[in-house]
């Protein structure tokens, strides 16, 4: 198998043994919960579009190891077309779920660990690359979503990992065996967790010598007896336990996040690919997320396009949208979303070739892609909000729209234009919540903000790779200065 149908993933999560807790219960069926189903949904569709000739360009790649046909977010990019389309795909998954669709951390990670395995491995003599080749193929070959795990949680952020009052708040190896190793810690903000296969750990900062028992990357099951989880709070979320769609405003799709802990996890060492190894550390974290701010570029603009539908909607069943002013913050709307795209293509067409024959992305172009994420998403989110109107969060719910009585009501009073129906109108109103405040603003609105580092982290890499230097010669040739 290279290529699971929809329902080979779904089977394969329910043969899972998960060990969740959400709302102070554990969940003994994760997959049909529904708090956690509607983010399977939209894992379930990168499967789903693989299968579909229509977008088998954009969805699948030819494997470099096996030369099968495989899904692309188990590839690792050999040029710059693969780097293209990657962002075209992320648009287009973000198109059709209108949520976080989940598979791109992995996607991003394996291509990190990737080039910087191989260069640990011709300098330092290590076998981590043969290692990590060995699961690359296992992912292929079994279609596996992978979970890129690089957050920490950090305890106080003026303290190095190794001088902090709990040792826990950054992973770290805590015993070395002849088998393999034990990982006490955890990983924050864990997108997809529980809809993955596995978990890809990575060091979540460049660390020094003192704190090298940090410096550590290893997959795991992650089901493993070790690790289990706490499921993410979101806005709105237990609408969907109302039994309604309506409200819940995404009807079928949706995102999440977990708390990830290691509790004495057991690794054994062909599943370790940095133990120690601080000097490379810093090169797999700056890397992967440049990956990760590429993705923004596609995904955060395939939601983009779903909010600025439902905008212009809105504005048709408001009887509004032939004022001039909604027309021009539509037009708005839209040039700010092309914004992001351009820049997740521009990194992609800059990309270059490493050492191990995967492509990296343009580093400099990727954090002003993400710099970019930062703010615009935020203003398109605004406009939608303006152009929707204040009925968007006082509506009545979808029990008094059904209710026999007082449903005639709601009907008459909350109606747009007349040859409208008032539920279409307060299904787009809902989902202009939905992407603006609720569930789907985690991987929208406060995702933008925070995904792939927080804006300061990616003025830093600018600041970086900005070569102001350079700068300084090219505008002292044009003036005549010489030093």
């Amino acid at each position: 198998m290279t290529l699971k149908t929809p329902e080979q993933y779904e089977n394969s999560l329910r043969k899972m043994n998960f060990k969740i807790y959400l709302m102070g219960e554990l969940v003994e069926n994760p997959v049909d919960h529904p708090i956690i189903r509607p983010s399977m949904n939209s894992v379930k569709m990168t499967y789903a579009l693989a299968q579909d000739s229509q977008h088998e360009d954009l969805m699948t790649a030819k494997s470099h190891l096996s030369g099968k046909k495989i899904n692309r977010f188990c590839h690792l990019h050999r040029n710059t077309e693969d780097l293209i389309k990657k962002v075209k795909m992320q648009r287009l998954l973000g198109q059709k779920t209108g949520a976080c669709f989940q598979r791109c951390v992995g996607m991003d990670a394996i291509n990190a660990v990737d080039s910087v395995t191989f260069e640990m491995d011709k300098k330092l003599g290590t076998k981590y690359h043969e290692r990590f080749i060995k699961f690359l193929t296992m992912m292929q070959e079994e279609d596996l979503t992978v979970d890129g795990a690089m957050t920490d949680p950090k305890g106080d952020r003026s303290l190095t990992p190794g001088k902090q009052a709990d040792p826990d708040l950054f992973t770290h190896v805590v015993e070395r065996r002849k088998d393999g190793i034990i990982v006490r810690g955890a990983k924050a903000h864990q997108t997809g967790a529980l809809n993955s296969h596995w978990i890809l750990v990575m060091p979540t900062m460049t660390m020094t010598k003192e704190d090298s028992d940090y410096a550590l990357s290893f997959v795991a099951p992650a089901d493993a007896e070790g690790i289990f989880y706490i499921y993410g709070r979101q806005s709105c979320d237990t609408r969907k336990l109302e039994g309604g769609e309506i409200d819940v405003g995404n009807k079928e799709f949706g995102g999440h996040e977990a708390l990830m802990v290691f509790d004495n996890l057991f690794v054994p060492w062909e599943n370790v690919f940095m133990c120690g190894e601080y000097e490379y550390s810093g090169a797999l974290v700056e890397r992967f997320a440049g990956y990760h701010r590429q993705s923004y570029g596609g995904c955060k603009v395939g939601v983009g396009d779903v909010l600025i539908g439902a905008a212009a909607l809105a504005a048709d069943y408001n009887g509004a949208a032939k004022a001039s002013h909604i027309k021009d913050k539509l037009i708005e709307m839209m040039h700010l979303n092309e914004t992001l795209y351009a820049c997740g293509i521009a990194c992609s067409a800059e990309g270059h070739q490493t050492a191990s024959g995967n492509y990296l992305i343009d580093l400099l172009l990727a954090n002003v892609c993400k710099q970019n994420v930062t703010r615009l998403p935020y203003e398109i989110a605004r406009l939608a909000e303006d152009i929707a109107g204040g009925l968007m969060v006082t509506m009545a719910s979808e029990q008094d729209l059904r209710h026999p009585e007082i449903g005639k009501i709601v009907e008459k009073y909350f109606k747009g234009i007349a040859s409208v129906p008032t539920e279409h109108r307060c299904r787009v109103l809902r989902l202009i919540e939905n992407v603006t405040l609720g569930t789907a603003a985690v991987g929208y609105r406060t995702e933008s903000m925070h995904g792939a580092g927080s804006p300061q982290a990616q003025r830093i890499m600018i600041s970086r790779q900005g070569n102001l230097a350079h700068k300084k010669k090219l505008a002292k040739e044009i003036a005549g200065i010489k030093d």
